[in-house]
């Protein structure tokens, strides 16, 4: 959670916010109750941090914690990070809405923000000649889909190093 006032400073300070995105689905259900509204605003603040010009890196945080386990899927953590809502669809506009990110911003925080943060954006986190050639194929494109179907997206292939280390079997 991050005070309102300090959102300005996370810039400036090159700061790396490293969230799993994912967790608000499940801390949502509770968080309210224990810290109070105001506080929780600045929870999994993903908009005010984007603005605020930090590295915004996403991760899964798989297996989880003893409280609960968190599946790996990224694709888990895009959907909650653009809807702000549980697999099941609530709450209904999200939870606190005005903190959505895009897409786009999602798909470069599990990217490029999380190869920054390890010191690895020279080599990986983007498809540039000479980088790594590590990426995912999925059966849909990302940014032409309505939210909802991230759920249901399927990946195809996983391309490590430039080979091919996994790919879906095909009925």
């Amino acid at each position: 959670m991050i005070a309102p006032e300090d959102f300005a400073r996370l810039g400036p300070l090159d700061v790396v916010a490293e969230v799993q995105p994912y967790h608000l689905s499940d801390d949502m259900r509770w968080m309210e109750e224990r810290i109070g509204a105001e506080r929780c605003r600045g929870a999994y603040a993903f908009k005010s941090i984007v603005e605020s010009g930090a590295t915004l890196c996403f991760g899964t945080d798989w297996p989880g914690t003893s409280a609960a386990e968190y599946p790996i899927s990224p694709l888990l953590g895009l959907y909650a990070s653009v809807t702000r809502q549980t697999v099941t669809g609530d709450p209904p506009g999200g939870w606190f809405p005005e903190q959505r990110i895009t897409i786009e911003e999602a798909i470069r925080a599990y990217t490029l923000g999380t190869a920054y943060a390890n010191f690895e954006d020279e080599s990986k986190g983007s498809l540039e000649a000479g980088k790594l050639a590590d990426l995912t194929v999925l059966d849909r494109n990302l940014l032409e889909i309505e939210p909802r179907e991230l759920l249901e997206t399927e990946v195809l292939y996983t391309i490590v190093d430039g080979k091919i280390v996994y790919q879906r079997s095909l009925p």
